[in-house]
């Protein structure tokens, strides 16, 4: 099991410590109700130092790029992020990432925990220009910062002009004190905020500066779990839940960062795919009857006919009712349309509804 530079404080402020994604990860430390309302109403801070980081160098880094993800990376510009896919080449994906550009011929990738030695091979294996690789991840420390108090919180330890950056967007400066520090707002709570990259090294020190200045804004820390509840009121997809190897990025709504303006991994059997029309949607749903979603319950029509499944559900904290993702069939797939969630063996009414959920 991987431990984060930062898994003792976890452990010294309580936390409800788990294994994911081969780490030693804070799940929750007061709840996760309360620390869901603490990241809609105020300001939260997650440890997701698991996460994945690679910087791609050199005059062919760009074309490496545009090869192996779905996005078209010739519109970044220097300090822009950009949200994308690896497709496989049988349809599916191999996971989803950001893409920073630091300049020119330098890029991040930020990859999901469990999928860092996966993609590193995947990348590699298209590395036929001579890209410089380099994995970062295990010196790589990660907090994200999330809240609408976020900003205010955190103005007092950088020069950075935090509340005028755009969303999607990074910079590189100096952070409590800690020098080539990268502070991006992509965020994956829907509550705005900013992430927090640093060496291992400095990990502690920022976590406690960041307590420290954001004590006046009743900042706390963030576990796992409500991390997923956030995300799950937004509708984004969690790989290996919502979209994995065996999904299809079309049927997933990720036609969006799909750009068909260049050549990629499986291009055109997914360009042939979103002309031919998808079978089956990732849809969201909100429970009309009373029980909760789980991943890979069966969703069934009004007469019981399997129609799909069920990827990721919960009790939301901020609507007080179940929300769920599941894939269905087409015409099963309307807004408004009526579905039933199979739950130990009763079928339970829902209804189709528009992302997100939380609005």
């Amino acid at each position: 099991m991987n431990n984060t530079a930062l898994t003792d404080k976890h452990i010294s402020l309580g936390a409800k410590m788990v294994p994911f994604a081969g780490y030693n990860m804070p799940v929750q430390y007061e709840g996760i109700n309360a620390e869901h309302a603490t990241v809609r109403k105020a300001v939260g801070v997650f440890d997701v130092s698991h996460m994945g980081e690679f910087i791609l160098k050199g005059e062919n880094a760009l074309d490496l790029i545009q090869r192996v993800i779905s996005n078209d990376a010739s519109k970044l510009y220097d300090g822009k992020v950009q949200y994308a896919y690896l497709p496989n080449e049988e349809g599916g994906i191999v996971d989803d990432l950001l893409v920073y550009r630091i300049d020119e011929k330098t890029y991040m990738l930020v990859v999901n925990a469990s999928n860092i030695e996966k993609d590193w091979n995947w990348i590699s294996k298209f590395n036929t220009k001579g890209v410089e690789m380099h994995n970062i991840s295990d010196q790589t420390s990660l907090l994200a910062v999330q809240g609408p108090k976020a900003a205010e919180a955190l103005q007092s330890l950088t020069d950075i002009d935090l509340a005028s950056m755009e969303y999607y967007t990074f910079t590189k400066g100096v952070f409590a004190g800690v020098e080539n520090v990268v502070v991006s707002a992509t965020g994956y709570t829907g509550a705005g905020g900013f992430e927090i990259y640093c060496d291992n090294a400095h990990a502690e020190t920022i976590w406690n500066a960041v307590f420290e200045a954001g004590a006046a804004f009743n900042i706390k820390p963030i576990g796992l779990g409500a991390r997923d509840t956030l995300r799950l009121e937004m509708g984004f997809c969690l790989y290996g839940n919502d979209i994995d190897d065996t999904t299809s990025p079309i049927e997933a709504g990720l036609g969006w960062v799909t750009k068909f303006t260049k050549p990629f991994t499986n291009s055109e059997a997914l360009l042939a795919e979103k002309e031919a029309g998808v079978k089956r949607r990732l849809i969201g749903f909100e429970m009309i009857d009373r029980g909760i979603p789980r991943h890979d319950y069966e969703i069934v029509d009004a007469e019981g006919n399997v129609i799909g499944k069920v990827t990721s559900g919960t009790q939301s904290p901020s609507l007080q009712k179940a929300i769920g993702m599941g894939y269905v069939s087409k015409e099963n797939a309307k807004e408004g349309a009526e579905i039933y969630i199979s739950i130990r063996n009763n079928n339970i009414k829902a209804k189709v509804v528009k992302f997100p959920f939380f609005k």
